[in-house]
């Protein structure tokens, strides 16, 4: 039986060594609970000043003025008053004023005289800003800087009345009771879940293994059971997860958001989780129009491909033949259009695949391309020697050939090797290259049409007339099945030794994977007829006349444990022998 993955934990505080799921939870909440009461002990503006520099961004042209964590407007600076030295002062004089209860809400004006290249926010603490063109530009607007002071003025009047909101005691409590309530009911929904979980993991462990036992029944053993099983679990773990860590992220966020010290890390805590996915909603919306035409080149090539198919297999097939153009040239040829087709679908794809204009991705491609070609040189060799051995028409399958030193049958022709399997039933693999490099001798090609010859040598003495040999040899080649009749064979006196005449005998045959069979059935036929009429065989080697014939007489040519297929006699035992 498959395993489950049921875990129950029990109790509130620390069971050997661990802090239960329901004590973390509480610790949790506690922590985020201290977190706002020392914000509120620590509600001075040095501490403000300096929880809002700790968040401030890295150096740069412009800084955001932020204030409990609502960013209000940016402000630009120069190598000597940088930007963010600028932004961290600004929000300092912003919580001065805030917690000074004697500033009314509206007590910041505009002074738009006194200087010549901007706009001073006079406050009564003295000036809080100057508005420079530049800050006007910052904004991301074409507006003067007068509008962009009084927008500013607008906006810091909004953070002071929100942080004098936000602060009061009523507010403080009340927000801690959201807290409280978010708390008990991130503590339900955890624990309800659990128990859904639970309940989820018992139907799984009863239902699912028998259905996957039968899945595995169903393919033969091709997939099993238990590793569907490990994929499906993984799988729901990895859910439960997710679904935790979502809920565990909303919680945190919206505890934080509620306290004016912890609003700023909430607000970083959430950009830091929604603007990847927003990054990556935004390209994945961007690249709807480059994946519509990567959809269409794919659909318009695929039905090309299906076209050429077709054609090509119409040729195999001989129903549709061009002049010059042989059958056995279909699949090959389609092949060379097929990878010529996808390269070009290639190209005019290469474009709207993402990250292709990406300099990472002309390296990684041009990395590739380099072990390709450093790697690939004999394979490209054996491809190219695959096609020309095929357009050359060197040989086809099922064809009697001698590459190198093998004799064989072609079995199987591929892009790279050739199979052959020999006469002895061994299967042979060629490379192309090899097959391109060296001869090849072709028994087949010929055979049907024309004939092939099949021949032999025998040496006689001289004492033998040439005439009553060749009569021999014709009669030996008369005698032997297989071999065609409508072309008579031939004789030929290759060459006069130095003790005996070489005679070649040639036959015509036309199936060459009969040649080893015939060759025998030719030889066993001419010693039947030198023996018949008393000619001996004299080769290799020649010193004098023995003084008797050296023949085998015609009573014992079926000598045990031979038999005469005619006469039907049986051999004689292998301890008596044949009597002369």
């Amino acid at each position: 039986m498959i395993a489950g993955f049921r875990h129950r934990r029990r109790g509130w505080g620390i069971e050997t060594g661990r802090v239960s799921a329901r004590g973390r939870l509480l610790l949790a909440w506690m922590a985020t609970v201290l977190v706002a009461v020392f914000g509120i002990a620590a509600n001075a503006t040095g501490q403000d000043a300096g929880n809002v520099s700790a968040g401030m961004p890295a150096p740069s042209q412009s800084a955001p003025v932020i204030v409990d964590g609502r960013t209000l407007f940016t402000v630009a600076g120069v190598p000597a008053y940088p930007a963010e030295r600028r932004a961290r002062e600004i929000t300092q004089r912003i919580y001065a004023l805030a917690e000074d209860p004697e500033v009314g809400p509206d007590s910041l004006t505009v002074d738009l005289t006194s200087a010549e290249d901007a706009a001073i926010v006079l406050s009564p603490h003295g000036t809080l800003l100057h508005v420079l063109d530049v800050d006007s530009r910052q904004q991301g607007l074409k507006i003067t800087r007068a509008t962009a002071a009084h927008v500013a003025v607008t906006r810091i009047h909004e953070a002071i009345a929100d942080y004098r909101e936000d602060r009061r005691p009523e507010v403080l409590l009340r927000n801690a009771g959201y807290s409280l309530v978010l708390t008990l009911v991130a503590v339900g929904v955890f624990f309800g879940g659990r128990f859904a979980f639970n309940r989820f993991s018992g139907w799984v462990e009863r239902r699912i293994p028998e259905r996957l036992e039968a899945v595995e029944q169903k393919s033969f053993s091709l997939i099993q059971a238990q590793q569907l099983w490990r994929i499906f679990r993984g799988t729901v773990r990895v859910l439960g997860l997710v679904i935790a860590a979502v809920l565990a992220y909303g919680y945190v966020n919206a505890v934080l958001g509620l306290f004016p010290w912890t609003r700023l890390l909430a607000t970083y805590l959430f950009d830091f989780v929604v603007d990847p996915l927003q990054h990556v909603a935004s390209g994945i919306v961007g690249y709807l129009p480059n994946l519509m035409y990567l959809i269409i080149i794919i659909l318009i090539f695929r039905y090309v491909l299906k076209l050429l198919h077709t054609l090509f297999g119409a040729i195999n097939r001989k129903r549709i033949h061009f002049t010059g153009f042989e059958p056995e040239w279909a699949w090959p040829t389609y092949r060379l259009v097929r990878l010529l087709v996808i390269a070009f679908a290639l190209i005019l794809a290469y474009p709207y695949i993402p990250g292709s204009d990406s300099a990472a991705f002309k390296g990684v491609s041009i990395f590739l391309g380099v072990l390709a070609s450093i790697g690939s040189s004999s394979i490209i060799s054996n491809i190219v020697a695959g096609y020309s051995m095929t357009y050359r028409r060197v040989f086809k399958v099922g064809d009697r050939v001698k590459i190198d030193d093998t004799v064989g049958d072609v079995t199987e022709m591929r892009l790279l090797v050739t199979h052959v399997r020999t006469p002895k039933n061994e299967e042979v693999v060629i490379p192309n290259s090899v097959i391109l490099n060296n001869e090849v001798i072709n028994y087949s090609s010929q055979a049907k049409d024309r004939g092939l010859i099949l021949h032999t040598t025998v040496g006689i003495g001289y004492e033998v007339p040439w005439r009553q040999v060749q009569a021999m040899l014709l009669e030996a080649a008369k005698r032997t099945r297989g071999i065609i009749t409508s072309r008579d064979p031939f004789v030929l006196r290759k060459a006069l030794g130095d003790f005996a005449i070489t005679y070649e005998l040639n036959v015509y045959i036309d199936d060459a994977e009969r040649m080893p069979a015939l060759h025998s059935s030719l030889h066993d036929n001419i010693l039947d007829v030198f023996n018949e009429y008393g000619v001996a065989i004299m080769t290799p080697a020649y010193e004098a006349d023995p003084p008797d014939p050296k023949l085998v007489p015609r009573e014992q040519w079926y000598a045990a444990p031979a038999t005469d297929p005619a006469a039907g006699i049986e051999p004689a035992p292998a301890s008596e022998p044949a009597k002369s």
